[in-house]
């Protein structure tokens, strides 16, 4: 069921360049070619479009994509979002931004197509092109020497007894998994040696463990763990950006096989008014893979 626009927030684009891409991808650019910021760039000056790799090429399955915008650079700029309640609860169908930006045509003018993206599964990010250049992803080090320790599972309630930590909290309230934030980062990796030597010497299987350095990744994920839509904000190098997740059995119901099982969703640009909006269409219902 639909529902009226949820306000998620801002980001800040002081380089006057917005990017909308795959959270999974977004500091591997780089190895590919030129950074993200320069490609970005260079689809500004013709007003945005899609960015993808190979560049000279069709978009490739499993590889970077995202979509770059013109974008006030002396305001914040509004996100919102239409959603609909699927398997998992609430998920974006609509996501807008407000570009803060007059409509470049003149008077009328239909959306403009700029290409369209798959759902990732780690989520997608909306910031400015050159703070993101600086984006330290899943598998990257700690921005600031520490990390966090969770467990779940089997027996949650006994390493809880032995070990202490706290209950993380999740969409709506529920008891996530138990954990210690904001650790050393040698204080975390050793809490989760001696949370797994404890778990083959004693109860045996059934136990998760993770030590998650703090990367802006994770900041992000982690900020929005208790927001209905996953959104979570964090500033990277004096902008605000903004990450949006998806339930996993959302994604594997509607998104499953991203781009290489044709699920990719529509980008435009939407005059409204006399300002411009940056607008990812994303169907309610899953559609039947091609």
């Amino acid at each position: 069921m639909s529902e009226p626009c949820v306000d998620l927030g801002v980001v800040t684009t002081p380089s006057g360049v917005l990017v909308l891409g795959m959270a999974g991808w977004i500091d591997q650019w780089s190895e590919y070619g030129d950074p993200l910021s320069a490609r970005a760039a260079a689809v500004v000056e013709q007003g945005g479009g899609h960015l993808h790799e190979p560049a000279d090429g069709p978009s490739r399955e499993w590889l970077c994509e995202a979509v770059a915008v013109p974008a006030a650079s002396d305001r914040p700029l509004k996100v919102r979002a239409q959603t609909w309640d699927s398997y998992d609860g609430p998920v974006i169908t609509v996501l807008e931004v407000d570009l803060g930006l007059p409509w470049p045509g003149g008077p009328g003018g239909g959306p403009v197509r700029l290409g369209d993206l798959p759902v990732d599964r780690c989520g997608m990010v909306l910031g400015d092109a050159r703070a993101l250049d600086s984006f330290v992803g899943l598998s990257g080090e700690s921005v600031d020497g520490l990390a966090d320790v969770t467990y779940w599972g089997r027996y949650e309630d006994d390493a809880h007894a032995r070990f202490g930590g706290e209950s993380m909290s999740q969409v709506d309230g529920r008891r996530g998994p138990y954990g210690q934030l904001d650790l050393p980062l040698r204080d975390a990796h050793g809490l989760a040696d001696r949370l797994r030597d404890w778990l083959s010497k004693g109860p045996g299987t059934g136990l998760m463990v993770s030590a998650d350095a703090h990367t802006h990744f994770h900041l992000l994920e982690r900020a929005g763990e208790t927001h209905p839509l996953l959104a979570g904000q964090i500033e990277l190098d004096g902008c605000q950006i903004l990450r949006l997740g998806w339930e996993p059995g959302d994604h594997s119901m509607r998104h499953r096989g991203e781009r290489a099982w044709g699920q990719v969703y529509p980008v435009t640009l939407e005059r409204t008014g006399a300002t411009t909006l940056l607008r990812w269409t994303i169907p309610a219902e899953a559609g039947a893979p091609e």
